[in-house]
């Protein structure tokens, strides 16, 4: 993964199988992640489930998509932007590559990135 400038918080070191390495530490399947904290989480694309991300105001949050790049539901991306809060929407490899870049940059941005299988 990325190897320049590192921010603060969590940053996606590689993956494992279908899910990620967050600071080394593998997961089994999707990860939410801001620039204070990070959790597994099984991928379920929802308003309820971005809540935690949306709640802390980002700039925008980054939606990994999985192994492709799929749209969301139209009611979702209405929904989370209606809140002021931007979607970036691509494949889960791409976004957790942005994520180090941006958070390199000390943006404050989240992501929510689905398993790759």
């Amino acid at each position: 993964m990325d190897k320049g400038p590192r921010a603060s918080g969590p940053l996606v070191t590689g993956f494992a199988g279908s899910g990620f390495k967050v600071d080394g530490q593998a997961t089994a399947g999707g990860v939410l992640l801001t620039p204070e904290w990070w959790r597994a989480w099984d991928g379920a694309l929802d308003e309820a489930a971005l809540e935690p991300l949306v709640a802390l105001s980002p700039e925008f949050i980054l939606i990994g998509t999985g192994a492709t790049l799929a749209r969301p539901a139209r009611a979702l991306v209405r929904a989370i932007e209606e809140r002021g809060v931007g979607l970036e929407i691509m494949d889960s490899r791409a976004a957790a590559r942005a994520w180090g870049v941006l958070r390199a940059e000390e943006r404050w941005i989240a992501a929510a990135l689905q398993p790759l299988a």
